[in-house]
């Protein structure tokens, strides 16, 4: 059997169905996994915990070895070692990024991908330096419309082979605050995450965010890599171009409470009061300005601590005073840009950027 039998005529896609999940879905959950969402608690997810989406094989690069090429419509191509990359100046920024992908399981009906309920959204420190800068010393010219992000992790999706790759525009990474990073949390980024080096674009979606990455390419014509046209688009149908993911939908999640039956994770709670907390964020910078919680159709204000930087996650906070029986519980974010949390999922063909609120089954006793 040859390549072009194998992947340019991949078999279709399995069939999908509410609360079943396929061998190949499954197979994708035990290659990444999301943060059990009890570490919520935490700041800054510690660095096992924060979700993982790769779509190849990691690659393993050499840090003594690698480089970075600035190549294309560049006056001043380059090549850059990672060590060169590290003598410049350095930040560290807190950043919450969610899959593009969370939620999927949530609407309905899905697509066949990676099952993504919750769990796809993580804050880490991220230490790197700002890409602007770098762009401005290769110096792109007058026609470039779009610089490209190629990672070194290769493969087939939908019979297209293909390296990882993203695009963005040069007003885009004046505004973004785009890093190159080499360190997650206070250490080296770890081979999962990127090692040794990749890009991180505050308030994007992670797709954004490229790993392992190799080239930076300067483009007079829009980048038409497989990631950027596509998926990662907006669709209602097959016919449907779409529009391009982004930044991230305003979102909250909460810490479930009590304790799980470890098949289902329905939770126990004992009745009186009971402190509920979470975390609630939203994209491009746009800070939290409210978070309620609700039990069935009753809604109270919960308490916001803001994040600690322009691009983490809020806290929050509420009393609950738990009264014997099943509840639901939710909660739902509002930003300073007015834009609420849905009830239900917005439709989208592959189940991007579902911000339906969480749901959470408790037994008072």
């Amino acid at each position: 059997m040859s390549i072009r039998d194998t992947f340019t005529n991949p078999k279709k896609r399995p069939h999908t169905e509410d609360d079943r999940f396929s061998r190949e879905e499954v197979r994708l959950a035990n290659r990444n996994h999301g943060a059990m969402l009890e570490l919520l608690k935490f700041d800054v997810t510690p660095t096992g915990g924060h979700y993982l989406l790769n779509h190849f094989d990691v690659p393993v690069l050499e840090a003594g070895t690698y480089s970075l090429e600035l190549k294309g419509a560049f006056a001043n191509p380059t090549s850059l070692s990672l060590a060169e990359i590290m003598a410049r100046p350095d930040v560290t920024i807190p950043v919450t990024m969610e899959c593009a992908g969370n939620g999927r399981a949530g609407v309905h009906p899905r697509s066949c991908s990676m099952p993504w309920m919750y769990e796809a959204v993580g804050t880490s420190a991220w230490t790197g330096t700002p890409l602007k800068p770098i762009i401005e010393e290769a110096a792109p010219l007058a026609e470039v419309v779009e610089i490209s992000f190629i990672g070194a992790d290769f493969g087939f999706d939908k019979a297209t082979p293909h390296y990882f790759g993203r695009a963005l525009t040069l007003k885009q990474i004046a505004e973004l605050d785009v890093l190159l990073v080499w360190a997650m949390n206070d250490q080296p980024l770890l081979p999962q995450h990127g090692a040794p080096l990749r890009i991180i674009v505050p308030g994007w979606y992670g797709m954004a965010s490229v790993k392992w990455l190799t080239e930076i390419e300067a483009l007079t014509e829009p980048y038409q890599g497989f990631q950027q046209v596509e998926t990662y688009r907006l669709r209602n149908d097959e016919d449907d171009p779409g529009r391009p993911v982004g930044p991230i939908r305003v979102k909250s999640l909460m810490v479930p409470p009590g304790v799980p039956d470890w098949l289902t994770r329905r939770r126990h709670v004992e009745s009186g009061p009971v402190e509920i907390t979470g975390r609630a964020w939203s994209g491009d910078g746009v800070p939290v300005a409210k978070v309620e919680f609700g039990v069935g159709d009753n809604w109270i204000e919960a308490d916001v601590t803001p994040g600690s930087g322009p691009f983490a996650w809020s806290g929050w906070r509420v009393i609950w005073d738990a009264e014997p029986g099943e509840h639901i519980l939710r909660c739902r974010a509002t930003d300073a840009d007015g834009q609420v949390q849905p009830i239900d999922a917005v439709w989208d063909l592959s189940g991007f950027a579902n911000n339906a609120v969480q749901e959470v089954e408790v037994f008072v006793s």
